[in-house]
């Protein structure tokens, strides 16, 4: 099993079977559903971790998620505005930013639980370390980073700085204000290790050609990715079930991976 893709188990069949009723409205009685089914579904992402989410520098957004965020949307029949949040304030973000859903490489954390609703786990992914190609494999293992004047980057609010705190105590650890600029921080030696996603790892080595991604295939840790729904919406939760589910099973899911970061990835 690969793992940037988990099938959800138990859920899945009972929610493949009800997919047609539930985005035909049926599963839910009148009284119960949304009053205002055509409105912009807001869809809100950081937009800073790729393959799953990206601003570009017109303030669209790209990625995994975020074509999926657009089938979703096409299904439902409602327009689609993707809303920037960040990793930090994701929390109070969700709740004044009036997000319907968020999206964007989000892990399964019981904290998270208790302002969302999650989606069914529709991908695995763990922690592996990124590194100047000049330092070769130096930086493999947490011993081999958590070690006195090694400095170790990380970007704030998400579950990179949760790792690292956890992980590196006797490091020199910075927190970086965003995801997209630190691995210039590694390029220009002012950084020897960033611990992120793998998924994202393989990525970002595209981009920067002089970085590698330590052993993406065996990270030091695995945890599900899931989409955050609002919680007074249970026709929407359970029609997004519904449709992550169908893009599983149909391997459309796997396949979006392939264009970012597989054997023959074109992504941009």
């Amino acid at each position: 099993m690969r793992n940037r893709v988990m099938t959800p188990t138990g859920r899945v069949g009972a929610v493949l079977a009800a997919v047609c009723a539930v985005l035909a409205g049926a599963a839910v009685p009148a009284a119960a559903r949304p009053a205002e089914i055509s409105t912009v579904l807001r869809a809100c992402t950081p937009g800073d971790y790729p393959p799953y989410s990206i601003r570009d520098d017109e303030g669209g957004y790209r990625g995994v998620d975020v074509d999926l965020a657009r089938g979703f949307a096409t299904l439902l029949g409602r327009p689609i505005e993707f809303v920037p949040v960040t990793w930090a304030t994701l929390r109070t973000d969700f709740a004044e930013r009036n997000c319907d859903l968020a999206a964007g490489g989000i892990s399964d954390l019981p904290s998270r639980r208790a302002f969302a609703d999650f989606s069914i786990t529709y991908g695995t992914d763990g922690k592996a370390p990124i590194t100047h190609r000049a330092n070769g494999a130096a930086y493999a293992t947490i011993a081999e980073i958590n070690r006195p004047g090694v400095r170790v980057i990380a970007n704030r609010g998400g579950t990179n700085e949760e790792f690292a705190r956890k992980n590196f105590p006797d490091a020199q650890l910075t927190l970086w204000p965003d995801n997209l600029t630190i691995f210039g921080e590694i390029e220009q030696g002012r950084a020897e290790v960033f611990v992120t996603d793998s998924v994202e790892g393989r990525y970002r080595v595209r981009e920067h050609p002089d970085l590698q991604v330590l052993h993406p295939e065996a990270p030091f840790d695995s945890f599900g990715k899931v989409w955050l729904v609002r919680k007074d919406d249970p026709v929407l939760a359970t029609a997004l079930d519904a449709y992550l589910a169908t893009q599983l099973a149909t391997g459309a899911v796997d396949r979006l991976f392939d264009q970012w970061i597989g054997p023959g990835a074109s992504a941009p």
